[in-house]
């Protein structure tokens, strides 16, 4: 595990450019590939079936980014949980009507917000869900911030479920295979980084317990992924 021994935190390539720039529509492009084929979709619906255990009514995605993550992750779920009400948080406003109406088909509503995630936290004390969940999100703050992040979190939802980028030789050896399938310069950068900066073993347990929290599961899952699932303390 030679250089991965410990996270390593780069400012990511996308993360600095506008919502509307052709690199970024192209890279949001490539990390719905990437999502699929780390099935990451898959491995949030099963975290969502094992450890909510009754059907939610409210939902926060932090980091939704375009929101087609958690528009395959309904599309598995819908039929068990109708009626879900979602809250999509992300810095830059990138859901769109089309997606709106996707998810309105399955008989979910979605409500967008465009906020920093700490901003959003604080102003927003006394919001309560029933989960949130977090996709290839967690890896772009250092320990102190995710410890930070858990701490406002925590207190909103009885449950917070997380996929994240694993960060093995394997995983890093992966990013090299992304030219492909076409992914952009953009993609090629971010995507070694989000594994330099991913997570294994308990790391994520021992920042959740930092946050008063009570850490359930963590474990990888497939070649290339890691999952987290807290409780709150409460």
């Amino acid at each position: 595990m030679s250089g991965l021994e410990h996270r390593q935190l780069e400012p990511e390539i996308l993360d600095g450019l506008a919502g509307d720039d052709p690199r970024a529509l192209a890279a949001r492009r490539d990390l719905r590939r990437i999502n699929a084929l780390m099935f990451q979709a898959k491995i949030m619906a099963s975290l969502l079936r094992k450890f909510v255990p009754k059907p939610p009514r409210r939902i926060l995605e932090i980091g939704a980014g375009d929101g087609r993550f958690m528009l395959a992750v309904a599309r598995r779920i819908a039929g068990h949980w109708p009626e879900v009400e979602l809250v999509m948080l992300d810095r830059v406003d990138l859901i769109t009507a089309q997606l709106r109406g996707d998810f309105d088909r399955l008989g979910w509503t979605v409500e967008g917000v465009t906020a920093d995630v700490f901003d959003w936290a604080r102003k927003n004390d006394g919001t309560r869900f029933d989960a949130i969940t977090v996709n290839l999100f967690l890896h772009h703050f250092n320990d102190a911030e995710v410890v930070r992040l858990f701490s406002l979190m925590a207190p909103k939802a009885p449950l917070l479920l997380a996929t994240e980028p694993l960060r093995t030789k394997l995983a890093l050896a992966a990013t090299r295979l992304l030219p492909a399938i076409g992914a952009n310069d953009v993609t090629r950068n971010d995507a070694a980084q989000s594994v330099r900066a991913g997570f294994r073993g308990s790391e994520l347990s021992g920042l959740w317990l930092a946050a008063n929290g009570k850490p359930v599961e963590e474990r990888r899952a497939g070649l290339f992924s890691h999952i987290f699932v807290g409780a709150s303390a409460g």
